[in-house]
This record gives structure tokens, C-alpha cells and sequence, in this order.
């Protein structure tokens, strides 16, 4: 599920979007209309993908998308079904089209459209501090409290017996039942992603939102930006501690643990009942097993297997770590 609040302006003929990316021999019909852009995963019929690294080659094997763009050498990765469209930067090209559907995901202006707490249907079914405002498309459910000058900007919906403190800013969201988001936290703005440019830095359209299942709590000064093209998810009964980024893309498992100013980068994968020690940083697009540890400091740039205790830069094996470092 990609963001539900972001207007689709296709669909687009397939002569439209190779036009859009200077493509001028592609020689499939080009009157085919395209309805989306999604990920491997999660792309259909009339849909329109992306595969850019063999990172993926078990979702591009399975991909169910009409088109994809790819490169040269993994093209033969697609099913017969999936028509490749080869270009010389896959995520260059996908960032293009996907403003093409979605063009008001470009923009993370402030929302315009809130108002006062006090002016809306739930002043008398939400306890609330000074400052408060709400945006359109927002849903509070019983027993939430919001502390001052906090904003639910646009498109948010918060389950019941949620505690949401001051200065806090949400958007884009979805969270449910008996969540902490505790002071000045940022939670569903527009992730890290750019291609620089000497002259004018191309953003990459987040499309997606940012989900946080039951029971978690966020740390004071946290952040956690919205998906590109997928979802950000933090997991059932899983704890921030303060001063942590979550970056786009990244899932985290249910009942897990991460310490004050840890960082983990964009479409990271976490296990279940995961334990991460302070300032730690993960890089993007690894998969980190169930019940893994990872110390504090450590540096993790490799994938993890599932009951690994890791510590140290590069991360490696707890013991093996204890051994190099008496």
C-alpha cells in the first residue's frame, strides 16, 4: 500500500512516459495507457515498475508490473509478462515518472489548511494543550490527548488511547492503537532522497506514509520520514528511545528495542524482538534478522542473520569483537 492520500494524475500512455525520460526508439505499443507507478512487489497489470540492482532479483523474478524499467544486464531477470524498458539511470527515471503521477508528493510545504483544535469536531472528545491545530483529512479517535503547540497537518489518523506531546508535527500517517509519541518529535515528512545536480538537486517523490502499530512508543526528538515508494512501518510494541532517525522505507519488527541517537538508513529491513545500543547507525537496504543485538557504536554494513549479537565498526560477531579489542 503506498500513500492513500496523494491524488494519482494518470493514467499516461506509454508513449508519454518514454517521451518524459528521452527515450525516443522504444518500439512496444506505445498506446498502452499506464495507470501506476509501485515497486516490484506490489505493482499489476497497467502498472508501471522499477529494478535497478540483483539486490531484487527475487522480486523482479515475481513482479506482476506490464513495464519495468531496468538496465541492460538485468532485464532477462523480468518475466516475459513485465516489457523492460532500458535507460541509463533507473532511479533517475523512476523519480520522473512517479512526479508525473503524483505531483503534489514533490513538495513537503507546511499545511495550510489546519486550524484550531478548538474549532474543530473534536474539542470535546480529545484533551489538549494550547496551540493545538488540525489539518483536513485528519481522524482522532477516543481517549488521545495532544500536548501544546503540536500540529496533525493533513491526512493522519490516530487510533484510540494515543498520547501525542508537545511540539510534535505528524503527517502523512497512520497510527494506531495506544501509541506514545512523546516531545517534539517529526513524524511522516519527506525522506533524504536526491540526485545532485551541480545546479538543482532532483528530489525523489516520497509517495508513501508511515505506519506505527500498536502499543509503541517514540522517543522525545525523533524523526521519522514517510516511504518513497513503499511504507515506513514501525512494528507492534517496538520502542524509540530519544534522538533516533528512521529513515524512508525502513521496516522495523514488532517488540524491538533501539536506543537514544541511532540512525538507520533508507529500506532497511528489521526482524522481530530486534535490540540496538545507542548511537549506532545501520546502512540503507539491509536485511537485519529476528532476535539479532547490536551494540552501541557499532556500524552495521553488511546484512545480519537472525539470532546474531554484532558489535564494533564494521560490525561483526559479539565474541569475535571482545577477542580483537582485550
Amino acid at each position: 500500500m503506498s500513500n492513500p492520500f496523494f491524488k494519482n494524475s494518470g493514467p499516461f500512455k506509454i508513449s508519454e512516459l518514454v517521451k518524459l525520460i528521452k527515450i525516443e526508439d522504444y518500439k512496444y505499443n506505445t498506446d498502452i495507457e499506464i495507470i501506476d507507478i509501485k515497486d516490484l512487489i506490489d505493482s499489476g497489470k497497467n502498472e508501471i515498475t522499477f529494478y535497478h540492482s540483483k539486490k531484487y532479483k527475487d522480486a523482479a523474478i515475481r513482479t506482476n508490473a506490464s513495464f519495468c524499467l531496468t538496465y541492460e544486464n538485468l532485464k532477462n531477470d523480468l518475466p516475459k509478462t513485465c516489457n523492460s524498458i532500458i535507460v541509463n539511470n533507473v532511479l533517475f527515471s523512476t523519480s520522473l515518472i512517479t512526479a508525473k503521477f503524483y505531483p503534489s508528493s514533490i513538495s513537503d510545504e507546511f499545511d495550510s489548511t489546519v486550524k484550531s483544535i478548538e474549532v474543530t469536531k473534536y474539542k470535546n472528545n480529545v484533551k489538549f494543550g494550547k496551540n493545538v491545530l488540525i489539518g483536513d483529512n485528519v481522524v482522532l479517535s477516543e481517549n488521545c490527548s495532544i500536548g501544546h503547540n503540536s500540529i496533525i497537518e493533513k491526512n493522519v489518523k490516530i487510533g484510540s488511547n494515543c498520547s501525542i506531546g508537545s511540539n510534535v508535527i505528524i503527517r502523512n500517517s497512520l497510527i494506531h492503537e495506544n501509541v506514545k509519541i512523546l516531545d517534539n518529535c517529526v513524524i511522516g515528512k519527506h525522506g533524504f532522497g536526491f540526485f545532485p545536480d551541480k545546479t538543482n538537486n532532483l528530489r525523489y517523490p516520497h509517495i508513501g506514509i508511515v505506519i506505527i502499530e500498536d502499543n509503541c512508543e517514540i522517543g522525545c526528538n525523533s524523526t521519522i520520514d514517510r516511504g518513497s515508494m513503499s511504507n515506513t512501518v514501525i512494528g507492534k510494541n517496538t520502542y524509540l528511545d530519544n534522538q533516533i532517525h528512521i529513515a524512508h522505507n525502513v521496516k522495523i519488527g514488532k517488540n524491538s528495542i533501539i536506543a537514544g541517537q541511532v540512525g538507520i538508513a533508507g529500506s532497511t529491513k528489521l526482524g522481530e524482538n530486534v535490540k540496538i545500543g545507542g548511537q549506532a547507525g545501520i546502512s540503507g537496504h539491509l536485511k537485519i534478522g529476528n532476535n539479532v543485538e547490536i551494540g552501541g557504536g557499532s556500524g552495521v554494513i553488511k546484512d545480519i542473520p537472525d539470532n546474531s549479537k554484532v558489535m564494533g565498526y564494521p560490525a561483526k560477531n559479539f565474541r569475535d569483537f571482545l577477542k580483537e579489542n582485550r
